[in-house]
């Protein structure tokens, strides 16, 4: 592995490779060190090598719980007392209710009502206070606003977090060790908390490494950011990766400006081609936030681009593994 860099302009971050070496430290008795799968079916299809840091075999069943974890185990005795509060659709919520359950603390989630069935469930089976909300951003911090002042809890952004982002990072250490041939990182991009995280700690160990980020056509607000080189939010969003619906936030936004290398998007429909070769091949499940890496590196969009046609040895991560499959059994009992 290549001598870690410092970043000169770390200071205008709200992470950096320091703070994720320590949020590593901080939380390896607890998350699983997930492994890296290859397939040579996978290679002959892309004309590559892929490699596949599956953090839908973390606890939680995604990469989340490694931020949600930094975040609760950052907290002083006091403030964790109190307990703390968030608001998410998804895997965010399920990780920190599990980091707060380890220890010992209450969480209250607030989850929009279109949530995911299968991923309020993970947010109960691990002991989270539900409290719902509409299902629009407003609706969301609103009703978190008002949890935090009737209960004195700390909020934890699901993305927007210093504390978050260095979690996250600690999978882009695991991985250049498990594979340091890796030239190329494939990213979900959604708030940014997991790329920038990747990204800052990629870059320090690696300079030259790329890092891009994979995104639906249909919620493709970081694409249009990196073009306008300003945050871009979307009126509505429309994609079958209910994980990536979230927009940029003005910590993540300049680490993603500053450091990601390009977004590539792909449509639902690639989407759920990746996640049946996922099933099929890797035979490891995905959501579809999952596998948009995959999506990604088969898209035309990346192939017929001639700046990564040197991209040889590429790191995927499977973000999650979350699959609503009420929906699949329903069409199995028709």
């Amino acid at each position: 592995m290549m001598e870690e860099k410092s970043q000169t302009t770390c200071e205008k971050y709200a992470a950096d490779i320091f703070s994720i070496r320590e949020a590593q430290v901080r939380i390896k008795s607890f998350v699983h060190r997930t492994p890296v799968l290859s397939s040579e079916t996978l290679n002959s299809i892309a004309g590559r090598k892929l490699l596949f840091k599956c953090e839908c075999f973390q606890k939680g069943g995604a990469f989340k719980f490694r931020g949600a974890c930094n975040a609760i185990f950052s907290l002083d005795d006091g403030l964790a007392a109190r307990g703390v509060v968030t608001h998410s659709s998804g895997n965010h919520a399920a990780a920190l209710s599990l980091a707060a359950k380890l220890r010992g603390i209450p969480a209250y989630i607030v989850i929009p009502k279109n949530a995911p069935k299968c991923k309020v469930e993970n947010v109960k089976r691990y002991g989270g206070n539900v409290i719902w909300s509409e299902a629009n951003m407003q609706s969301r911090e609103e009703t978190a606003a008002k949890v935090v002042k009737e209960t004195g809890a700390v909020l934890v952004h699901p993305y927007n977090d210093g504390r978050i982002i260095s979690g996250q990072g600690t999978m882009a250490l695991e991985l250049l060790e498990q594979a340091p041939q890796i030239d190329t990182i494939i990213v979900p991009i959604s708030g940014g908390g997991l790329i920038s995280g990747v990204a800052l700690a990629a870059k320090s160990i690696n300079p030259a490494i790329r890092v891009l980020a994979a995104e639906p056509i249909g919620a493709n607000d970081a694409a249009q950011s990196k073009t306008a080189g300003r945050i871009i939010n979307l009126a509505e969003t429309n994609t079958i990766a209910d994980g990536l619906r979230a927009f940029l936030g003005d910590l993540t936004w300049p680490i993603v400006r500053d450091f990601v290398d390009d977004v590539i998007t792909v449509d639902d429909k690639e989407i759920v081609e990746a996640m049946r070769l996922c099933y099929e091949i890797l035979k490891v499940a995905v959501e579809p936030s999952g596998a948009i890496g995959l999506a990604a590196v088969l898209s035309d969009n990346f192939r017929r681009n001639p700046t990564w046609k040197d991209c040889s040895h590429i790191g995927i991560v499977l973000s999650g593994g979350n699959v609503d499959l009420g929906v699949l059994w329903d069409s199995f009992n028709k």
